[in-house]
């Protein structure tokens, strides 16, 4: 038997993980400006310029993603509201998850594919939506739709789309500045301020340039890397939270494993929404699974962290191995 492991302390390690990693992403966005700037202006004034203007950017950047992102994903996943009427065992599951989490009810939506997953969208609580295949309500019983939907209302809850929104901006802010500096290197921009500077600052300067040219290339990868770290520290804290509402780690287990091994491809997921769904919809075998990240953790690891709240054993042998490879 396994030391057994609350639900509560599954989730503040998670919260303590997750806000540690955005803060190492602001801390790379912050670095990278500041090495710019002093790089090319060789000023201490210029380098804060640039610090503050990679912020501001990043501010405007989720401007538009915060008001607007939930409907153009819903549009692109081609999902259409139901209602009580047309979805009565569906709303009555997300009714009672909403009243668990203490949580608006949102408003769902149906994406037909028969393929199983789901997602949660929307900035808060009060303008939040789920979305659900009509594989998911075809192969799942009511207990693991519960796990599911406990899953994606804890993501509401917990403001997690707004905190993927805010560290989504973060990876891009660096991912842009550190193109346009490359660019305007690649084009001589940069070097005059240095050639015309002969004092001991002009040496200290080139140092910064050649680290800003340096982070230009590893931050945006080591920032994709940090986003991909929060994205699963979310799910274990969803996972978690969820059993806290259903009060059953057994239904999203069994969720977990039937959704993981089913072989049917959701089409209309991409690159850009695969980390909103339950697990990931691009499968291992899909040739747009190539060179991707994994946005989810593995599955087994997952059910086997769920398995620590209830003391039961970790999956081993032939369990195990149907689970493992497959994110």
């Amino acid at each position: 038997m396994q030391q057994r492991m609350t639900f509560a302390a599954q989730q503040a390690v998670n919260r303590r993980n997750s806000v540690f990693l955005i803060l190492a992403v602001t801390a790379l966005l912050a670095a990278l400006g500041f090495t710019i700037g002093y790089g090319t202006t060789g000023a201490v004034e210029g380098a804060f310029g640039v610090t503050t203007g990679a912020i501001v950017l990043a501010m405007l950047l989720s401007v538009g993603s915060y008001f607007a992102g939930d409907k153009l994903v819903l549009a692109a996943s081609g999902a259409r509201e139901v209602s009580q009427q047309s979805a009565p065992q569906l709303m009555n599951v997300v009714q009672e998850m909403a009243l668990a989490a203490g949580t608006p009810m949102p408003k769902v939506y149906i994406i037909d594919d028969t393929a199983p997953n789901a997602f949660a969208t929307g900035r808060d609580p009060k303008h939040a939506s789920v979305a659900i295949t009509t594989g998911l309500l075809q192969k799942l019983d009511r207990e693991e739709l519960q796990g599911v939907m406990g899953h994606e209302l804890s993501h509401v809850r917990n403001f997690d789309i707004r905190f993927a929104l805010l560290v989504g901006v973060l990876v891009g802010s660096i991912a842009l500045l550190a193109d346009f500096f490359l660019r305007f290197t690649f084009w001589g921009g940069g070097r005059r301020s240095r050639d015309d500077d002969r004092g001991g600052s002009g040496g200290i300067q080139a140092i910064f340039f050649i680290v800003a040219i340096l982070l230009s290339i590893l931050a945006p990868i080591a920032a994709r890397l940090v986003q991909l770290a929060v994205n699963r520290q979310r799910e274990y804290l969803a996972d978690a939270s969820s059993v806290g509402l259903t009060r059953n780690p057994y239904g999203i287990e069994r969720a977990l494993a039937k959704i993981s091994t089913d072989q049917e491809v959701l089409e209309v997921a991409n690159r850009a929404t695969q980390h909103m769904y339950f697990t990931n919809p691009i499968k291992r075998f899909e040739e747009r699974s190539k060179g991707l990240f994994s946005t989810h953790p593995a599955t087994l690891d997952r059910i086997n962290r769920l398995r620590k709240l209830t003391g039961d054993q970790p999956l081993e042998g032939a369990e195990a191995a149907e689970l493992s490879g497959l994110d």
